[in-house]
């Protein structure tokens, strides 16, 4: 089944379009700059845009179908996007530290190796903002970040995870639900026959 992609939340101040009517022409730089500007991002690179993790948010990293699977149940998350075969979670900064001992804690241990984080120093593609726009494969968003409503001491942190409330998912509930989904599908690829002890999916993170 094709995974239908939403087009991103906007309004007269905060939608993509907000810069200007060209500001998501071809180039690269509005991009960057609508990061930048709308939720305080850091950025790197030209082509693609990059943005940096580990400084207004970490990254969890699962196959895309543990991915859809985890979005069907009642979980609150931020932000999502697919790149490929691989869905990253958006989570506060900090989280990808904290996953090795909460797996550890929840008792998932090395049962979900396919659930891996980036935090500092990481990198990711930034998704278009115009929905499926892109080359196949090209890094999408499936739940769109939201830029806040009104200026002020808003979380800086967690700018884009919503403006209603302003916080990020719960940690824990989110990665319990996702070592979950992670570990349905090895163990459906193994009943397949497919599992051969490693993953094909792609990871997020560039090198």
């Amino acid at each position: 089944m094709a995974l239908t992609v939403p087009p991103p939340r906007s309004s007269p101040d905060t939608g993509p379009d907000s810069l200007g009517p060209d500001s998501l022409g071809p180039g690269p730089t509005a991009l960057a700059r609508w990061y930048e500007r709308k939720l305080g991002w850091a950025t790197e690179g030209r082509a693609p845009v990059r943005l940096l993790t580990g400084i207004r948010f970490d990254v969890l990293e699962l196959p895309a179908e543990a991915g859809r699977a985890l979005l069907r149940r009642p979980v609150r998350t931020g932000p999502v996007l697919l790149s490929g075969d691989r869905m990253g979670l958006l989570v506060a900064p900090g989280g990808a530290d904290e996953l090795p001992g909460l797996l550890d804690w929840l008792e998932w241990g090395p049962v979900a190796p396919d659930l891996t984080a980036l935090g500092a120093g990481g990198r990711i593609t930034a998704p278009s903002l115009r929905g499926g726009a892109g080359s196949p494969g090209a890094a999408v968003w499936l739940r769109p970040p939201e830029p806040r409503l009104a200026p002020g001491p808003a979380l800086p942190a967690l700018a884009g995870f919503g403006s209603s409330g302003g916080d990020a998912p719960d940690l824990v509930r989110l990665v319990d639900a996702a070592a979950t989904e992670c570990h349905r599908v090895r163990l459906s690829r193994a009943r397949a026959g497919l599992w051969n002890g490693s993953t094909s999916d792609q990871p997020l993170a560039f090198s």
